[in-house]
């Protein structure tokens, strides 16, 4: 199975990603760099991670050619309108070290994500971006974003593991030819994620672990992941769930699993709103 998938603009982005959420400062670079060595060639940050600048040295570091990266940031709640989206892209760039964002997402469904989005649409007829996506759209965000704007988003990428397989979301991804993208595949260890049975039981079945399992039950359903580890060791194996299939009876027990609901935060709760709009005061990420 090709390990790339081609956007609706016609880029070829990587199925597999090394995601940097929580990386801390001090090891980041390191991270970056021994992620591209154990063969990755797909890095995830973001503007409020507070990292960029790290993951740009960890791209330095590691000797890989830029043009062999596929890297994606994204824009942070304040900078959510069309001048601050203007001026923090190219503080991205800086920071990343770099002339081009292959994949630029506007982070949360919040502020002027309309004028962002025209401000990213410039960015991209001028070079400094390849291709632009949003994340963390639900339904209705996304059907009513996509309704308006004349470039679509190639990617949405949302909440999506075992527990959350997003197959409502997934529908209208489908319509407007969105790539789906997960963040957390393994649910950051929720609802015993690390222990759970049927994923156990499967990995038996391959000599694989329940991680690996889970990796590959979202990979064999198009959904492009972005694992995040900080240990070497664990890198290697997220990335090694290429060599088997995962046939339609583990497909089917793995399909059981979904809740339908989230294990972190509903988009839609006005608490979690007003949570969201006080991180982007705390993390303005590009300042």
């Amino acid at each position: 199975m090709d390990n790339s998938i081609t956007l609706n603009n016609g880029v070829e982005m990587p199925r597999i990603g090394y995601g940097v959420y929580q990386v801390a400062k001090d090891v980041c670079a390191q991270c970056v760099a021994d992620a591209l060595a154990v063969g990755y060639r797909m890095i995830d940050t973001a503007q409020s991670y507070a990292n960029e600048a790290e993951v740009g040295e960890g791209i330095r570091q590691s000797g890989v050619s830029r043009e062999d990266i596929f890297l994606t940031t994204k824009l942070w709640i304040p900078n959510a309108d069309y001048a601050r989206a203007k001026a923090s892209i190219d503080c991205s760039l800086e920071k990343l070290g770099t002339d081009y964002i292959d994949l630029l997402l506007i982070h949360q469904p919040y502020g002027d994500v309309f004028g962002a989005w025209r401000a990213m649409e410039e960015a991209q007829k001028a070079g400094k971006v390849r291709a632009l996506g949003v994340a963390n759209f639900l339904s209705d965000h996304l059907i009513n974003f996509c309704h308006y704007v004349d470039v679509l988003p190639t990617v949405d990428q949302v909440e999506t593991h075992v527990f959350f397989q997003q197959k409502e979301l997934r529908q209208y991804m489908e319509q407007f030819g969105i790539v789906h993208e997960s963040w957390a595949p393994f649910a950051e260890g929720r609802n015993d994620f690390f222990k759970n049975p049927v994923l156990a039981a499967v990995g038996q079945k391959y000599g694989k672990t329940g991680p690996q399992v889970a990796l590959r039950y979202l990979y064999q359903n198009d959904v492009v992941i972005i694992p995040k580890s900080v240990h070497r060791a664990r890198m290697e194996e997220n990335l090694n769930i290429l060599d088997f299939d995962l046939d339609a009876e583990d497909l089917s027990a793995i399909e059981a699993l979904d809740t339908g609901k989230s294990l972190f935060f509903d988009h839609h709760d006005q608490k979690i709103v007003e949570m969201m709009w006080q991180m982007a005061r705390e993390r303005k990420g590009w300042e």
